[in-house]
């Protein structure tokens, strides 16, 4: 069934008692269940729909979007563990099955994980996969340090957190370089800092090199229109300045330097206030 997971735009082709009969495209019917309809549906009428399986492995359509279509990663939390495996939820109201075999590491109740939806070619149902690593392409030779990427936070190590690329790629970024809160399944704004020998990319949340304080003196000048006065300086903490202004003391320095050369602010022994 080409519909297996995907999104589509199907036909009702009849009314029954349990809901409306869709066509697919291959031929047969699915159902989309009665609690999915507004009333105001006609024969004929076109409407996309998720297609995946129910309780009993029918087909089935509903029009609820899951937080991932097939051959997609999402991060996902697990509701319930089984000897079996474990069911996550993706937004449906059935939850999605995670293998044992398919498991990269064993889950645990209320944890998060990225996982991937497949297709079980021996039952011809949906299951989630988070055996991440054989999906991803190892080439990263199209990237450019400094390249502005969309990343998604997938777990969290002792030097940092891994982070999803451009669904396709796998990326690191470290703890000690993190100035706001990161948590598990955040999708976020980042940037290429160095592409390894070995193909593998580190990750930075602020942009590279100059625009990166230029970034950065726009963000104090923001808090100053608020606050007025900031009370930091050259001899403030890197605590007190990720703080107030989740960047580190370097970052710091270098934005004040730059606004206060381009005449927007003035350094006093307490702080710095608007020019």
């Amino acid at each position: 069934m080409k519909e297996l997971g995907k999104l589509s735009s199907l036909l009702i082709t009849r009314f029954t008692a349990n809901g409306a009969y869709m066509a697919l495209q291959e031929g047969g019917e699915v159902l989309l269940p009665k609690g999915y309809l507004t009333g105001n549906e006609k024969e004929g009428q076109e409407l996309e729909v998720f297609v995946y399986t129910d309780s009993e492995d029918r087909p089935v359509a509903v029009t609820d979007r899951p937080k991932a279509l097939l051959d997609e990663f999402a991060v996902l939390e697990a509701r319930e563990i089984t000897k079996f495996g474990a069911f996550m939820d993706w937004g449906l109201l059935k939850d999605l099955f995670v293998p044992k075999a398919e498991m990269r590491k064993p889950m645990e109740k209320g944890g998060k994980y990225l996982v991937r939806i497949c297709v079980d070619y021996k039952t011809n149902r949906l299951i989630g996969v988070s055996k991440y690593e054989e999906f991803l392409i190892k080439d990263t030779q199209g990237f450019q340090e400094g390249q502005e990427i969309k990343v998604l936070v997938f777990e969290e190590t002792d030097l940092g957190f891994k982070v999803l690329i451009e669904g396709n790629f796998e990326g690191l970024l470290y703890k000690n370089e993190v100035f706001q809160p990161v948590e598990i399944g955040d999708t976020l704004r980042a940037f290429i800092k160095k592409i390894r020998d070995d193909g593998k990319l580190d990750i930075q949340l602020l942009p590279i090199g100059r625009e990166k304080y230029e970034e950065g003196a726009e963000k104090i000048l923001e808090v100053l229109k608020v606050r007025k006065f900031l009370p930091l300086h050259d001899k403030s903490s890197p605590e007190s300045i990720k703080e107030l202004l989740g960047m580190s003391k370097k970052h710091f320095k270098q934005s004040i330097g730059q606004l206060y050369k381009a005449k927007k602010i003035r350094i006093k022994d307490d702080g710095i206030e608007l020019a």
